[in-house]
């Protein structure tokens, strides 16, 4: 009796390479990040209402980085810890 062949593992693989490059670039420091891009007023209200749900006391809540893009638009990153 023959033992079957294992099967190819190359998909598995792939997808095992991949997760890890993502997991690399991304830091591992505990905190929840999300990037936006946009207008300045809308940004504000945006940093406003992830303060207001998330307050920066009890969630270490802040804006990470900001840029200042062409036409009046902020591209902003906020991290939050993920529970108080």
């Amino acid at each position: 009796m023959r033992t079957p062949t294992r099967p190819p593992l190359d998909g598995l693989k792939k997808r095992l390479d991949q997760s890890r490059a993502e997991n690399a670039r991304m830091p591992r420091d505990g905190f929840l990040r999300e990037t936006f891009v946009l207008p300045r007023n809308d940004a504000r209200k945006k940093a406003k209402e992830w303060f207001d749900r998330w307050p920066k006391q009890a969630y270490w809540t802040s804006i990470e980085s900001w840029f200042e893009r062409p036409g009046d638009v902020i591209e902003f990153t906020i991290r939050r810890l993920p529970s108080s």
